[in-house]
């Protein structure tokens, strides 16, 4: 067992010793009271980083639950707490899925900010995420923190036909609004991913949402994130059936939005995620590879749709690493968590003033 620690730290010490970008890679936990993890999400509060997932017994399992941790100041991270469950009035029990953290900042504040800028004024903590059987009968739950994660209100069902952000993070417009990125999957046989888009003015209390975007068949999309192309220009990408990752623009603030179309860029049937930064340059973590969930890739884009290649995280074949979120710190950092063999939340922090490109020609990876 010792040994295989020792691996491990080795490989992320080599990992961030091979790029100057990468300052740190570590592993949120060490032993958990869940044998598997997944989708991981971040967020910067005014207090420090919080983290979570879902943990358990297995994916779909009745067992398994929200686990929250924290930065402390010294940068070390508090025992994952249970946080959400799925247990019913009646005495059922559902599995959890995909939680999204979000902290809102308040509207007067709003006007001043912009992508990865300081916080002004904010609002309390958010974690969405989804309570049922399965992903086409599962529903959204909402829950709050005024104490950067410490706390967490009762649970709050959201209304029906609204789920919250399906796997990645929210983005907050200048007007205040949150645009949350979100998708379906219904139960027919094959089942139609398709993506769409709510919207909350009141912090989560009253919705509005988009159509589903396109039929989910020709393009079974799911899983947008949001990306800022200036003004009130935004484009989402994510995650398809069609062995390539999609790409969709508006041009009126997520109110509208074009035809979907996909991307030179492979994607394994796996999530993605992605993030404008202040310097207006966008960051795209994913799979580069059309089956399997290795490499781990990151991807700059200056226009949001011609993208290099910038750092592999992980190249093991027959492994699992999966499920990246991608934030911006008010210091100007990027953190990212993903999946680790569905054993271990990885977090590695980089600086994104010291990345370093090359073209990716045909959906190809430069060697």
């Amino acid at each position: 067992m010792k040994s295989a620690l020792c691996a491990l730290l080795v490989s992320a010490v080599s990992l961030a010793a091979a790029d100057p970008a990468i300052l740190t890679t570590e592993y949120i936990y060490d032993t958990g009271p869940y044998p598997s993890i997944h989708a991981t999400t971040i967020v910067e509060t005014p207090t420090g980083l919080v983290t979570a997932w879902f943990g358990g017994t297995a994916e779909k399992n009745p067992d398994v639950c929200i686990w929250v941790s924290r930065q402390l100041p010294d940068g070390k991270w508090t025992e994952s707490v249970e946080t959400a469950n799925g247990v019913q009035a009646d005495g059922t029990r559902h599995p959890t899925w995909n939680p999204v953290l979000f902290q809102p900042k308040v509207a007067d504040s709003l006007r001043e900010s912009s992508p990865g800028s300081s916080f002004g004024k904010t609002g309390p903590l958010m974690l969405f995420y989804k309570v049922g059987p399965s992903p086409s009968t599962w529903w959204g739950e909402l829950k709050t923190s005024t104490d950067g994660g410490k706390t967490w209100s009762a649970a709050q069902k959201l209304p029906k036909g609204i789920f919250g952000p399906i796997k990645n993070k929210p983005v907050q417009l200048a007007n205040g609004d949150i645009l949350c990125p979100t998708s379906n999957e219904t139960d027919t046989k094959p089942s139609a991913w398709a993506i769409y888009f709510e919207r909350t003015s009141d912090l989560g209390k009253t919705w509005t949402r988009t159509e589903l975007l396109h039929d989910g068949l020709a393009i079974s999309a799911i899983q947008p994130s949001v990306l800022f192309l200036g003004g009130d220009k935004l484009a989402a990408v994510g995650r398809t059936r069609q062995s390539k990752v999609f790409q969709i623009t508006s041009e009126d603030a997520g109110k509208t939005w074009g035809e979907i179309s996909l991307t030179d860029l492979p994607n394994p049937n796996s999530g993605t995620d992605a993030v404008t930064l202040a310097d207006g340059r966008h960051l795209l973590i994913y799979n580069h590879t059309a089956k399997g969930r290795s490499p781990l890739n990151l991807a700059v884009s200056k226009d949001g749709k011609t993208w290099e290649a910038a750092l592999v995280f992980e190249n093991e074949p027959k492994k699992e690493f999966s499920y990246p979120t991608i934030i911006q710190t008010k210091d100007g950092l990027v953190h990212i968590t993903y999946t680790w063999q569905r054993k271990k939340v990885k977090h590695v922090v980089l600086d994104p003033a010291k990345l370093t490109t090359k073209p990716i020609v045909n959906g190809q990876w430069p060697q």
